[in-house]
């Protein structure tokens, strides 16, 4: 079963680690997508498609590699995290034709060995959650890392208690969605919030243009610029453009400039027409590369 996996990992600021990260690709049977680090959302962001042992077996490789390295305890960073290996979310195009309970039965698999190798808490999220606890990241990321001393939990695998160092880890089956950046070219972190909110507070009315959007607003003090970053979870709905062109006017509006726009991770084929205010790299097209 092939599918792809968007693991999001609490480092980007240790260079080394990063390279060690690369030198593991290429691998035989894997597409390696995107792997960025940011130093002020101290975030790395990877992803990777191939048979889902494969894709497996990578993600406990690269747990190995960074497991050692990341202390939750001293991290610091503009980005919420609850844990080491953040979020892992797996994704299947319709053209991969891979069966949801099939799929959902191994990556349950999947999350009970993760959790017994490292002692670690496994959250099941979106498709994959059994009705035990809040399905949608945002609520289980609630309190952050900090919240998590001396709370008794109730995780899908692995122990009661978060890990000391590296948390809990949320992973599951999701819809495909678009994660772009629109950086705003002032360091007033106030006119990005505001713009965050004023999309979240539209989509809860039922503004029909912001169907599917998340938005918050974010300080970027190695570049002395804020940034408004989005999650577009219903991008069949929901296009790139329209949104990055409503947050241009608003900034105008506000008197700020557009810096600069970035996509984070993969996008489809099927996006591409209506994301030309977001540059991107061929490899970042999940179902234009060859396998």
């Amino acid at each position: 079963m092939r599918v792809l996996t968007v693991p999001n990992w609490s480092f980007g600021r240790e260079t080394a680690l990063l390279r060690e990260f690369a030198d593991r690709f290429p691998s035989d049977g894997l597409t390696l997508h995107y792997l960025e680090a940011d130093l002020d959302h101290n975030r790395t962001v990877s992803a990777f498609a191939g048979e889902h042992e494969l894709v497996f077996d990578k993600l406990i490789e690269l747990a190995d590699i960074a497991f050692d390295r990341i202390d939750l305890n001293h991290h610091m960073g503009v980005h919420p995290r609850i844990g080491a290996l953040d979020v892992c979310p797996f994704v299947t195009l319709p053209e991969w034709d891979v069966p949801f309970e099939e799929l959902d039965k191994k990556v349950g698999e999947f999350a009970d060995r993760i959790a017994a190798r490292f002692d670690l808490p496994i959250f099941l999220y979106e498709k994959s959650e059994k009705g035990r606890h809040e399905a949608d990241l945002p609520s289980l990321r609630k309190g952050g890392f900090g919240g998590l001393a001396d709370r008794e939990l109730r995780p899908d695998f692995g122990p009661a208690k978060a890990h000391p160092r590296l948390g809990i880890t949320i992973m599951g089956i999701r819809d495909f969605l678009i994660a772009t950046n629109v950086n705003l070219a002032t360091s007033e972190l106030k006119v990005a919030t505001e713009i965050a909110k004023r999309i979240r507070t539209l989509r809860l009315d039922g503004d029909e243009r912001f169907l599917g959007v998340r938005a918050l607003g974010f300080p970027l003090a190695s570049k002395l610029m804020t940034q408004v970053s989005l999650n577009l979870t219903l991008p069949d709905i929901t296009s790139v453009d329209p949104i990055v062109e409503w947050i241009y006017a608003t900034a105008r509006e506000a008197g700020v400039r557009i810096a600069g726009t970035e996509l984070i991770g993969v996008i489809r084929e099927r996006d591409v027409l209506g994301a030309s205010r977001v540059p991107f790299k061929q490899e970042q097209v999940v179902d234009r590369v060859r396998r």
